[in-house]
């Protein structure tokens, strides 16, 4: 049976995720910005709202609630990260995400169905693809029986699963099992969503930084099935 199929619990109890959502909620309200919100929301097609924190008060706000908090264990990850994506405004997301990506290696392979809830709930693109390059991907580089996982999740109906799954190997360099790189590639080329079109494209071109022939000879062997958008993407820094 594959890490998850299992049922995603609900958060477990944490002294230390009490301390960190006690100081959370009480700093990142007390800089919202209502206006700067509006935008925010916008341009994220309505996926959640937003205080209004821009990226460098965001973390300069996480460092204080942080600030003498002891390293976690994978039940306080677990534990923040879930009661965070319980509070309807995205920055409590991307501290999760950012959380998550500190202490991804303080967490085992059975982590893994909390991630898969992450990203199947209130998905977007912004808490995906990291999620996926640093979480996922240091989970798999840590366990490569979860690999099943990642062959199951190329497969899903859901298009974040896909895309996650294309991107979990994006640091890997030469560690890059290219067998699941390309197969997963040829598998979705015909995929009709952007992100998962998008996130071919961008698996390939990161993996042309290590070996750019080939992935050119993959484009070429498979240019009649591949969408423009994912040949664009991946010969962007290569060339033809």
């Amino acid at each position: 049976m594959s890490v998850t199929t299992r049922p995603v619990p609900d958060p477990p109890h944490s002294a230390l995720a009490d301390t960190v959502l006690r100081r959370l909620t009480a700093e990142y309200p007390a800089a919202a910005d209502p206006e700067r919100a509006v935008g925010q929301r916008a341009y994220m097609r309505d996926v959640a709202p937003f205080l209004g924190l821009t990226s460098s008060v965001r973390r300069s706000l996480s460092r204080a609630v942080l600030s003498g908090v002891p390293r976690p264990g994978e039940a306080d990850c677990a534990a923040v990260a879930l009661r965070c994506w319980q509070l309807p405004e995205r920055e409590y997301h991307y501290f999760a995400v950012d959380y998550l990506r500190r202490y991804v290696t303080y967490c085992s392979s059975d982590f893994l169905p909390v991630v898969r809830y992450l990203l199947t709930t209130v998905p977007w693109w912004d808490t995906v693809d990291l999620l996926a390059a640093h979480v996922v991907g240091g989970l798999v580089a840590a366990d490569r029986d979860l690999t099943a996982d990642m062959d199951a999740w190329i497969e899903d109906a859901d298009r974040w699963l896909v895309r996650a799954a294309l991107l979990h190997q994006l640091r890997y360099k030469q560690r890059t099992d290219t067998d699941r790189l390309f197969g997963y590639c040829a598998r979705q080329s015909e995929h009709g969503d952007f992100f998962v079109r998008k996130a071919i494209g961008w698996s390939l071109r990161e993996y042309a930084k290590t070996d750019p022939d080939a992935v050119r000879a993959f484009v070429a062997g498979h240019r009649d099935r591949l969408a423009p958008l994912s040949v664009r993407e991946a010969l962007r820094t290569v060339g033809p």
